[in-house]
C-alpha cells in the first residue's frame, strides 16, 4: 500500500472519529418535565369541548365533556375588540353563531349577545341548542370553572394582526393572574406566537410545537442528524398526516418520547384509530367524540 493510500485511510479514520465524537457530544436535549404533562396513562382532550356532542367552545360542551370524564380540553383563543380573550376558533362569526363579521370587530358584551348554539347540529341532526342561551366563554371563566382540567390552548390570531400582536402578552398576564402555570399548554400554528409568548413565560408554561417546529423535528427524525435536534416544545399535537407525510409512526413517536416530549393526535373520532395510536405510543387523543374516546381508554 502506497503513501497516498495510507494518508487517505488516516484522513478517513480521523473523519470517522470526529463524526463519532461529535455525535456523542451532540446528543439531543431532552425537555425538562412540566407539571402539566406529568401523567402516567394516555389522556383524552375534548376538542373545543367535544364539538360533535354540544356547540363548540360553549360551557355546555365543557360541562358535558367533564361529566364524561375527560382529562382536559383543547381550545382556540381569539381577542375581542376590547381586548378580552375568548374561547373561539374562527376569525369570523357566521359559521357557529347568529352574528356575522369578525370577532375582532365586536366587544365582549356585544359577543355575549350571540347564540353560539345557533348552527349546531347534534348527532341526530337536530338543532338542540338553538336558543338555549349558550354564549361566548372567556378563557378566564373556563380556567375558573375547571381548575382540575388540563387546558390546551391554541393562539389563533395571526401575529401580523393587531390582535395577534397583543395576544401573547395578554395571555401570559391572564395565566399569571390565575396562577395556572401548571395546568395549561400554550401552542399555535404560528411558531412566532409561541416564541413571543415564551418571552414572557420563560418556560414556566408547557409549550406546544408550531408548524415549523414539527417540520424541523420530522426532518431530523428521517435524517442521520437526529442527535443535532434541540426541541423548543414540550409537547407535540399532530394530525395523522401532513400533506403526504405520515406523522403517526411508532418510530417518530418514540423519537420524541426519548426527548421527554409526549405526542397527542387530533382530531381523532374513530375508536379503532384511537386504539392504534395509543398502541403506537401516543400520550393523548384530541377528539370531537369524548364519549367514544373514554370508552376506548377504559379498554386499554
Amino acid at each position: 500500500m502506497g503513501k497516498k493510500s495510507n494518508v487517505a485511510l488516516a484522513i478517513a479514520a480521523a473523519a470517522g472519529a470526529a463524526w463519532a465524537s461529535t455525535k456523542a457530544l451532540s446528543k439531543p436535549d431532552s425537555r425538562p418535565s412540566k407539571e402539566a404533562l406529568k401523567y402516567e396513562h394516555p389522556i383524552i382532550l375534548a376538542h373545543r369541548g367535544g364539538l360533535a356532542l354540544a356547540p363548540e367552545g360553549s360551557m355546555a360542551a365543557f360541562d358535558n365533556a367533564a361529566k364524561l370524564g375527560v382529562h382536559g380540553f383543547e381550545i382556540d383563543l381569539r381577542l375581542t375588540k376590547d381586548e378580552e380573550i375568548i374561547v373561539f376558533h374562527d376569525e369570523t362569526l357566521e359559521r357557529t353563531t347568529d352574528l356575522t363579521g369578525k370577532v375582532a370587530d365586536y366587544t365582549l358584551s356585544e359577543l355575549r349577545a350571540a347564540d353560539i348554539g345557533y348552527h349546531f347540529k347534534d348527532i341526530k341532526d337536530g338543532f338542540s341548542y338553538r336558543g338555549k342561551g349558550e354564549r361566548v366563554v372567556t378563557l378566564g371563566e373556563l380556567i375558573d370553572a375547571y381548575p382540575q382540567m388540563l387546558i390546551n390552548m391554541d393562539i389563533k390570531d395571526n401575529p401580523a394582526t393587531y390582535e395577534g400582536s397583543l395576544m401573547p402578552s395578554k395571555l401570559w398576564r391572564l395565566i399569571e393572574e390565575k396562577q395556572a402555570f401548571d395546568r395549561v399548554v400554550v401552542t399555535s400554528f404560528f411558531d412566532e406566537q409561541i416564541d413571543r409568548f415564551n418571552l414572557y413565560a420563560q418556560n414556566r408554561v408547557a409549550l406546544g410545537a408550531g408548524e415549523k417546529e414539527v417540520k424541523k423535528a420530522y426532518t431530523a427524525y428521517t435524517s442521520q442528524f437526529r442527535h443535532l435536534y434541540h426541541p423548543k416544545a414540550d409537547i407535540f399535537q399532530l394530525p395523522l398526516r401532513a400533506k403526504m407525510v405520515s406523522l403517526d409512526s411508532p418510530g417518530f413517536i418514540k423519537f420524541l418520547s426519548t426527548l421527554n416530549i409526549p405526542v397527542h393526535y387530533w382530531t381523532i373520532n374513530d375508536p379503532e384509530v384511537m386504539k392504534k395510536l395509543i398502541q403506537n405510543g401516543a400520550k393523548g387523543i384530541i377528539t370531537d367524540r369524548p364519549d367514544l374516546a373514554i370508552d376506548v381508554l377504559k379498554l386499554n
